[in-house]
């Protein structure tokens, strides 16, 4: 069991159901909560008012809660295969791998910005990546409970499966040749998967010599790059 709080985590956990949900708990019974009032009531899940001590007593200290919690169960993840099992025909699809990247609230970005910027998936590492926790989908603004996510044991070895079933890697690394802004256009045709490594560390040598492409973000000023979610928008809308 997890409590989601937060309006946008709540709101977009009702709207997706793509979780079980068990409890919607309204800290006072404010004529706001109304909508998600119904929400919970279309997706069959009861609705509580505790009191605010008692309310308080069940989210984490310093929470920011904006008075209202959601109970549910974990997100369900799936495996490399499963997901191209679901994954839409187009041959626009496009994927978002992250390899190293451990910080929840990074993580979280990146999902909102790959939702946002329509990516059909997510794929994570079994180690070195955050689970999909109510800070992720706090940090995500909700988006993390439409995207769905996989889980892979070897991000090297995904890359050459996605590659079998006829997806282009590009990666993002600060050393690459070509800049993003100067790509050629076959290099967002079809296929794609963006991966995005973790900063300072860059891609695993594994990972890296799996790429079929790197491309390089211009840096105008004195830093020597982008936070990884920073990164991930300007390559996803480029390509969108």
């Amino acid at each position: 069991m997890e409590r989601l709080f937060g309006l946008h985590p709540v709101r977009e956990a009702l709207r997706a159901r793509r979780r079980r949900l068990h409890r919607l708990l309204l800290r006072d019974d404010r004529s706001q909560d109304e909508p998600l009032r119904k929400l919970a009531q279309q997706a069959e899940v009861a609705v509580e008012t505790p009191g605010a001590v008692a309310f308080d007593r069940l989210l984490p200290t310093g929470a920011r809660h904006q008075g209202l919690a959601l109970e549910a169960e974990a997100l369900p993840e799936l495996t490399l295969e499963a997901l191209l099992a679901r994954l839409p025909e187009a041959a626009s699809s496009s994927i978002v791998a992250l390899d190293g990247v451990e910080d929840p609230r990074n993580v979280g970005a990146i999902a909102r910005v790959a939702e946002g910027a329509g990516v059909a998936a997510l794929l994570l590492t079994l180690r070195r990546a955050p689970p999909l926790s109510p800070l992720l989908s706090r940090a995500s603004a909700g988006a993390i409970e439409h995207l769905p996510v996989a889980r892979t044991p070897n991000l090297r070895r995904a890359l050459g499966l996605l590659q079998q079933h006829g997806f282009w890697s590009l990666g993002a690394d600060a050393s690459a040749g070509d800049a993003l802004f100067e790509t050629p256009d076959r290099l967002w045709q079809g296929k794609l998967v963006v991966v995005l490594g973790a900063e300072g560390r860059g891609f695993r040598g594994g990972v890296s010599r799996a790429l079929d492409h790197r491309v390089r973000i211009p840096m105008a000023g004195q830093v020597a790059s982008l936070n990884v979610a920073s990164a991930a928008a300007l390559i996803l809308y480029e390509r969108l």
